[in-house]
């Protein structure tokens, strides 16, 4: 579902590192989904969950400092958008998802792909094109 690819990458090693480590994340949150060895994923799912998180507020505080300290204009609007994944990854339903656990973790996984895809080729871009352009 979803695969690193060089037109993600921004240029920033930094940042570039830390998408493909998302990417690495939702591609084990795909892993498990296709496991149909494993019945029970609610455990594991969880630690993907929390794992994504844990390295989404991680990054975006590295993508922010950047941004920051090179003066990008467009800062707080870049942080909001982080702020709301954020909080869509919060406030997924952790008893609603042990009922039925491949159709909500194939939710989780389209939201994240889809998110970080657009982010990445959309949001993050403009930060690369603008501060490159800058110097």
């Amino acid at each position: 579902m979803i695969k690193w690819d060089d037109k993600y990458l921004l240029g920033i090693d930094i940042i570039d590192d830390q998408h493909k480590e998302l990417f690495r994340i939702a591609q084990e949150a795909t892993d498990l989904l296709r496991d149909d060895f494993a019945l029970d994923k609610y455990d594991r799912v969880i630690k993907i969950i929390e794992e994504l998180k844990s390295y989404a507020i991680y990054h975006f505080k590295t993508e922010e400092e950047y941004m920051l300290d090179n003066g990008y204009r467009k800062y707080l609007s870049h942080k909001v958008i982080h702020d709301e994944f954020l909080e869509k990854i919060s406030g997924i339903d952790l008893e609603a998802m042990d009922e039925n656990q491949d159709e909500h973790l194939l939710s989780i996984i389209n939201f994240v792909v889809d998110w970080i895809s657009t982010h990445i080729l959309g949001t993050d871009k403009l930060i690369a094109e603008t501060l490159k352009g800058a110097n």
